[in-house]
């Protein structure tokens, strides 16, 4: 009985040590998803600017002509 013990030892150790591990995975995971998420949110914020701040340079040459 003593063997068949162990063995349930073990393998509720391996078990557990597997379940925390997928567990990361997933947070891993759901956290690279939203770090896409706001790059590329960002992404378009800067697109935006970038296209405020041309066409602000443009005014301002008009503007200097």
């Amino acid at each position: 009985m003593a063997k068949k013990n162990r063995l349930t030892q073990a393998a509720e150790r391996i078990g557990s040590v597997v379940g925390k591990a997928d567990r990361t995975a997933h947070k891993v995971a759901k956290a690279g998803v939203v770090a896409k998420k706001e790059l590329a949110a960002i992404s378009k914020q800067v697109e935006a600017l970038k296209k405020q701040l041309q066409k602000t340079t443009k005014k301002l040459q008009k503007a200097l002509r």
